[in-house]
């Protein structure tokens, strides 16, 4: 199921949901790797966590970047709605005309 989110996806959010599914999956191998003890395992830990945080890191630097393109697109978009509202009242008309025609084919 995840795979057919991330084909519907823009391919920055499809990595970002990956990257969640991998911190949650290290999470829950550090819990694991404490639950055993011992100083390997500690030290272990301790190389997980800063890899945590590295990704944690660029996760967040990811996000930042969608977003800040999601909101560049949204303003874009205002403005040229703004500046010819004819034209996008027509374009919208016409979007939809084609859309109510695919769905009474079916």
């Amino acid at each position: 199921m995840a795979t057919q989110n991330a084909r519907k996806q823009d391919p920055q959010e499809a990595l970002i949901d990956d990257l969640r599914d991998v911190l949650a999956d290290t999470e829950a191998m550090i819990d694991d790797v404490t639950a055993q003890g011992g100083e390997k395992a500690l030290a272990l830990r301790g190389k997980i966590a800063d890899n945590l945080r590295a990704v944690r890191s660029r996760l967040y630097d990811a996000e930042q970047k969608v977003a800040g393109k999601a909101k560049e697109a949204a303003r874009a978009t205002d403005t040229y709605v703004h500046d010819h509202p004819w034209q996008s009242v027509g374009v919208a008309a016409g979007v939809g005309f084609l859309l109510g025609l695919l769905v009474s084919r079916r």
